[in-house]
């Protein structure tokens, strides 16, 4: 299953994502318009410019795992990412939610010790 992130900017996107999530964007493909994030395993993600008639509403369109909340958090802050939530505790997991340059919904997760 592939992960696709509609965006109206791919270049701005890409810087955005690369900053967000430290890696060299240099991996565009589809005569630049689509550029596919690495990621370790799981899903493939991609930014996707070829939607250009797309809503950011909804839910969160993927979310990443951390293993520090905290820091991650402090990192986005860092960036001046637009978190959109507090941090929530629902048991199981602790998550926040921020948005990408197109108001895309993001979160990114912590499982809680027990």
């Amino acid at each position: 299953m592939d992960g696709r992130c509609p965006v109206s900017d791919l270049e701005r996107s890409a810087r955005w994502y690369a900053r967000v999530l430290a890696f060299d964007p240099d991996r565009f493909s589809h005569e630049d318009t689509i550029l596919d994030i690495p990621v370790e395993d799981g899903p493939r993600l991609a930014l996707d410019a070829n939607r250009p008639q797309f809503t950011a509403d909804g839910p969160p369109r993927f979310f990443f795992w951390t293993d520090d909340l905290a820091a991650t958090v402090e990192h986005l802050q860092g960036l001046d990412v637009r978190i959109t939530s507090e941090v929530e505790d629902i048991g199981s997991v602790f998550f926040v939610q921020f948005e990408d340059p197109d108001g895309n919904p993001l979160m990114v997760c912590q499982r809680a010790s027990w």
